[in-house]
């Protein structure tokens, strides 16, 4: 992967900071302090994750269950345990970026966590929607699990909604976390249009029409991580999930960026108590007065 490709994400943020750099000193001021530091840990984020990228270009190995998980022993089947957790990066990434929450998930007691990479010439939602399900049903087949947990960052959200949504993955999936997903579309970038996936997550496209059709009956439970300092969402409320057909909750999370929300801990535990959660005990999730970052 080329290191140029690898900034396209933050492209936005820097285009946005940018025309402040080299004004005068007041200006400059002017900027928040609070997007000054969300920024800066999106710049740390980069640099982390360029350096781990390599690790998580190939296909994580099905490692085998943990003792009492699974199994072909009818005893030692998981009555209790909660469902395998499948993890779908974003545009231009790689499992890599999942580090830092596959380590708190399995500290917290969820110890099948398995993450899916798509190509990154990977040109349609659709196609890659059909791949996550087959992936899906391969979890299922192997673990004993008739249901899974879905957390997707960025596209991967959106991958993961057009198959719980338009492909009958909401019998597969109990609840789907989607982390700055344009559920609407975003207009950021639009050099980047060269790309089909990009254009297909643009505001009106075939792919988001489909998404805003009735979905009634659709049993999956949504909940949405959306940030005030997001530049890779415009507008910021398209990474909110609106639809009046879908069991879906919007936590709005303040003072940190795109990339962020799949590494903060504040957000880790959020998504935390979002699996954890049952739909009649939705309202445990921090939703109301969302989450801020210090």
């Amino acid at each position: 992967m080329q290191v140029t490709r690898a900034l396209e994400p933050f492209l936005p943020l820097c285009q946005r900071l940018m025309p402040s750099l080299p004004a005068a000193p007041g200006r400059l001021a002017g900027l928040s302090a609070a997007l000054l530091k969300a920024t800066a840990l999106e710049i740390a984020i980069l640099a982390g994750h360029l350096l781990l990228y390599p690790s998580g270009i190939a296909q994580e190995r099905r490692a085998a269950l943990p003792a009492g998980e699974g199994g072909d022993d009818p005893a030692r089947l998981p009555t209790q345990a909660p469902p395998p957790v499948v993890l779908l990066h974003g545009f231009i990434d790689n499992r890599s970026v999942f580090v830092l929450l596959r380590r708190s998930l399995a500290q917290h007691g969820r110890h099948r966590v398995e993450s899916l990479n798509y190509s990154p010439l990977t040109c349609d939602i659709r196609t890659a929607a059909e791949l996550l399900g087959r992936h899906i049903e391969e979890i299922c087949a192997r673990t004993g699990s008739s249901r899974v947990d879905v957390v997707g960052h960025s596209l991967g959200g959106l991958i993961a909604r057009y198959y719980a949504q338009r492909l009958g993955g909401d019998a597969r999936v109990r609840t789907l976390v989607t982390l700055g997903t344009p559920h609407s579309g975003t207009r950021v970038v639009p050099l980047a249009n060269a790309h089909p996936i990009v254009r297909q997550m643009r505001p009106g496209s075939a792919v988001i029409e489909e998404l805003s059709r009735p979905a009634p009956g659709c049993r999956t439970r949504f909940v949405s991580f959306w940030s005030d300092l997001d530049h890779v969402m415009d507008p910021l409320e398209t990474a909110r999930i609106d639809h009046p057909d879908l069991l879906a909750q919007n936590i709005p999370v303040t003072g940190i960026g795109h990339l962020a929300l799949p590494v903060h801990p504040a957000v880790a535990a959020g998504i935390r108590q979002a699996l954890d959660a049952a739909p009649e005990d939705a309202a445990t999730v921090p939703s109301a007065g969302g989450l801020t970052v210090a």
